[in-house]
């Protein structure tokens, strides 16, 4: 059977997004939506691929921003509801995002002390992000409830503050986490902040929630918001963005070169720091299509990336076969949080973006030139 991610048409390197399971995602999480009576919206902060909105735009309510760059993305792609959380905003924020959101929630008691009379004018219903004091996340990077941690509210914090003008708590402590930490979640929300919730229109449960994942429990996730909504009478809102684009498409890289060191070290035209920094700073080990663990297989190399960087190295991988220069090397699942996260580091080619459409076409929707490194230093 013929690999369509082989096809000669998708350039190397070149993020490819299947347009199949694309929306396959999005029609569990239509689901969902269906039969849980709640809210989903995409979190572009882990996905932004607006040439997708279209797509997306079919079966999500619109989107969720942490900047107004963002929500402008959203606004002016994919004009639907667009939500905004940032951990602070400037004034000259605020003036951009009153003209693009439908729904914002701030971080601290400050932030809407300050301006709520002018997002209240501007009819936006205003909500503040509350910290649960409740970890899942298995990162600490990625644990907004860790100690120390500068995002949301304490219940204690709230005691004897005027919320007349706020509408939704905002909560969000979730990272790739299965329907029983969500359950968790939630009953921690009820645990601090319950005596808030009959006076609220919204709880946003933020991202986290990998409901696309293989053995993720939807029926017992469905089961859990419906009763939260029924008891609250709420809209519950979630903002997943890697659920969203779970395995939708790797990340088309090839082999450069071979060069020797304490074993065959394979060069890439890809960077883990330019473009799946996630590697370097999690760290993660991508998986990569037909390859196995070190000496699990005949042929074991260092994969290493493009740039100067002596560390740009992703890990070791061993293979059926010795590698070829030219050869192409497929990087799984590379399309929610690395596009985000890539940059132009040291200049080298950064991938192109293209969709493999249902049909089995290749569409390329961006090629990156000299002209995108050099306009983005100035």
């Amino acid at each position: 059977m013929n690999d369509p991610i082989m096809n000669p048409q998708i350039p190397s390197p070149c993020y490819v997004c299947e347009e199949a399971r694309l929306e396959a995602n999005l029609q569990l999480m239509e689901r969902v939506q269906k039969e849980a009576g709640v809210n989903i919206i995409l979190a572009l902060k882990g996905f932004s691929m607006w040439s997708t909105f279209p797509l997306v735009g079919q079966y999500l309510q619109g989107c969720t921003a942490s900047s107004v760059w963002e929500a402008k993305l959203a606004k002016y792609e994919m004009g639907k509801e667009v939500h905004a959380y940032s951990p602070a905003y400037k004034q000259a924020d605020i003036d951009e995002l009153v003209t693009l959101v439908n729904h914002i929630s701030f971080n601290s008691l400050g932030q809407y002390q300050r301006y709520k009379d002018q997002v209240a004018a501007a009819g936006i219903s205003m909500g503040i992000r509350i910290n649960p004091e409740h970890r899942e996340a298995e990162t600490e990077l990625y644990d907004p409830s860790a100690p120390g941690s500068r995002l949301g509210i304490m219940a204690k914090d709230l005691e004897g503050v005027d919320l007349s003008g706020i509408e939704g708590f905002h909560v969000h402590n979730l990272c790739e986490c299965d329907s029983f930490a969500a359950e968790r979640t939630l009953k921690a929300v009820e645990q601090r902040f319950a005596k808030y919730l009959p006076k609220l229109k919204w709880l946003n449960l933020g991202g986290g929630h990998l409901m696309t994942r293989q053995g993720y429990d939807v029926d017992h996730l469905i089961a859990t918001l419906k009763a939260f909504r029924e008891k609250y009478d709420l809209e519950i809102i979630l903002e997943p963005g890697s659920a969203v684009a779970w395995q939708t498409g790797p990340l088309v890289a090839e082999v450069v070169d071979i060069v020797h060191n304490e074993g065959p070290i394979a060069i890439l035209d890809i960077s883990a720091t330019a473009h799946m920094p996630d590697v370097l700073e999690m760290p993660y080990r991508p998986a990569i299509r037909g390859a196995g663990l070190p000496q699990e297989k005949a042929f074991t190399y260092k994969l290493g990336g493009n740039s100067c960087l002596a560390g740009d190295v992703i890990d070791l991988y061993s293979f059926d076969h010795e590698l070829q220069i030219g050869e192409r090397i497929i990087f799984e699942d590379m399309i929610h949080y690395t596009m985000v996260k890539t940059t132009f580091f040291n200049g080298v080619e950064h991938p192109s973006i293209g969709i493999l459409q249902k049909d089995g076409s290749f569409k390329l929707v961006r090629k990156f030139d000299y002209e995108d490194f050099r306009d983005k230093l100035s």
